[in-house]
């Protein structure tokens, strides 16, 4: 793929020289036939043209390298600009865009569509970067205040607060609300920006309400100091959710409100019991967590995309070992229609690199090639790696972990920490899965035509995750950024044009008389290779035919 890149770079710069070259050469053989009057004096008019040009004062070439110098810093300005604003060379984006193909380059993508590919089924790229509720966010009370307790350091920006206190008014307030203290006070209690106020809201509610199930679910998230106290002040949830949820399904036909009612109360139960279900995970009752998982699944199948459940039920069982439900869940959710993740993606591959890693070793391998097995398993790592590249360095430990994010950015920084926070001990347990990691990951980056500017197995690598993940994640962090954007050739190559000239206009204005001299003798090589040209075009054109030209 560098030897492409290569080829790419000169390919363009072989058409813009050709393209400066032909309007030079053409302005000044117009400029020549509209003097010329006789095809007979076209060697004349050229050798008065190199006397003239002897004869210019050093003040001359001081003056062409310095406006050329500052045509060329103009150039380099505007192509940094439009760099800085769209990551790539507007004279590559002209070359490739609008004047390959004329020039018999009719494959403008680089012989990779934009729009990929995984089962042959094209995938529409992504313009945009969308922010997901992470499926494995912590509790605030119980982990997150700690964290801040114990090291001073704030786990979570106001950005990432500021998106779940909307996602906590989408979901479990509704426009039948109105008359209901309870559930007033809840929607004032999501937009509160400080922690006891909002705390301070749920019990005034619970006052009202004994059994108003939004205000145990933020006690829970909240104000619970261990996951024991949550899980308490969750299963208290979860009875008040299911009573609610009971009386609102009877009514839900009644009208518009009845419906809203009713929807409400589901995402609350949905909320609850998934977050219950997290506790009993924490707490290690992994087959009762397991089971609350799969009822979710097969309950609540419509928003999987949104709330991806199916990430909470991979992990615990990930967690139990138990290998064979994890492949099962992958085949179930693995599938072009719905959303990748870097859950299902590197699960994919640890699931594949599990058969072959307990053996696998790089010498034995390159001398005697690679089984199915070891292809399938590394194929799974480069598809895993391209979908998320940020994931390989905090599973090898090579970057250092923080506390996951309450928002993800798939593709981005934040979800590959969301990942590998959680499944880093499932890498450590299988037997040499993080040693062949180490030894391919890094090739999928030779794979990828330029890395992921372009996709192989997926759509490009969105070129926004560095702003989404800069603002979900804390200022103490290094955020990763992939891919890493090159200097375009040409920003390059217009640097070292104004440097030169640049350099050329200060020596010649300090030492005029040696560079005067330079110039000449290059002007007067040109001359030469000029006049030879010119006589093997009067030997060889008829004279008519340069009467012609010259009368045009």
């Amino acid at each position: 793929m560098a030897f492409s890149n290569f080829l790419f770079k000169l390919r363009a710069f072989l058409l813009w020289s050709w393209l400066y070259l032909t309007i030079f050469w053409s302005i000044l053989f117009l400029i020549i036939l509209t003097y010329l009057k006789a095809p007979i004096e076209l060697a004349d008019k050229f050798k008065m043209a190199g006397m003239f040009l002897s004869t210019l004062t050093p003040k001359f070439y001081v003056a062409l390298t310095g406006t050329s110098s500052l045509i060329s810093g103009l150039i380099l300005i505007f192509e940094w600009w439009y760099f800085r604003k769209y990551g790539t060379s507007f004279i590559e984006q002209v070359s490739l865009n609008h004047l390959s193909p004329w020039l018999g380059g009719g494959d403008t993508t680089g012989g990779e569509s934009s729009t990929t590919l995984t089962n042959n089924n094209p995938q529409p790229s992504v313009s945009e970067c969308k922010v997901w509720r992470n499926p494995l966010n912590l509790f605030r009370g119980s982990e997150y205040n700690r964290f801040k307790a114990a090291t001073g350091k704030d786990p979570l920006t106001y950005y990432d607060m500021n998106l779940s206190a909307q996602d906590h008014q989408t979901f479990f307030t509704c426009e039948a609300d109105a008359g209901k203290a309870e559930y007033e006070i809840m929607a004032t209690a999501w937009r509160e920006r400080n922690p006891e106020a909002r705390i301070g809201a749920a019990k005034l509610a619970l006052k009202t309400n004994p059994e108003c199930a939004p205000a145990l679910l933020l006690l829970a998230e909240e104000e619970a100091s261990s996951i024991l106290e949550a899980e308490r002040l969750l299963k208290e949830a979860l009875k008040a959710a299911e009573v609610n949820y009971r009386k609102s399904q009877q009514t839900q036909h009644q009208g518009p409100l009845m419906e809203a009612i009713h929807r409400r109360d589901t995402n609350v139960l949905i909320c609850v019991k998934r977050r219950y279900a997290m506790c009993l995970r924490k707490l290690g009752k992994l087959k009762e967590a397991v089971k609350m998982f799969r009822d979710l699944t097969k309950e609540v199948p419509q928003i999987l995309g949104v709330l991806n459940i199916q990430e909470n039920l991979l992990e615990a069982l990930l967690e139990m070992q138990a290998y064979a439900d994890a492949q099962a869940v992958l085949a179930k959710y693995d599938d072009i229609c719905l959303p990748k993740s870097a859950a299902i993606c590197y699960t994919a591959a640890l699931l594949k690199a599990r058969a072959v890693a307990d053996k696998f070793s790089p010498d034995v391998a390159s001398g005697r090639g690679l089984t199915s097995a070891e292809m399938s398993a590394i194929e799974a790592i480069h598809r895993a790696v391209e979908f998320n590249p940020h994931v390989p360095k905090y599973l090898l430990e090579t970057k250092p972990l923080i506390l996951p994010p309450e928002h993800i950015l798939k593709r981005g920084d934040s979800e590959a920490i969301a990942y590998s926070f959680f499944h880093l001990q499932h890498w450590k347990r299988v037997d040499g899965a993080l040693h062949l990691l180490l030894c391919t990951w890094e090739g999928t980056f030779r794979m990828i035509p330029y890395p992921l500017e372009k996709g192989h197995l997926f759509y490009p690598y969105p070129t926004c995750t560095e702003c989404a993940d800069r603002e979900l994640l804390p200022a103490f962090h290094e955020v990763s950024v992939y891919p890493k954007k090159e200097l375009p050739f040409f920003i390059l190559f217009t640097a070292g044009l104004c440097s030169l000239t640049a350099l050329l206009a200060l020596l010649t204005h300090h030492y005029p008389e040696p560079m005067g001299h330079v110039a000449k003798t290059a002007v007067n090589f040109i001359s030469a290779s000029v006049y030879y040209v010119l006589d093997k075009l009067e030997t060889l054109l008829p004279s008519n035919l340069l009467q012609h030209l010259s009368r045009i």
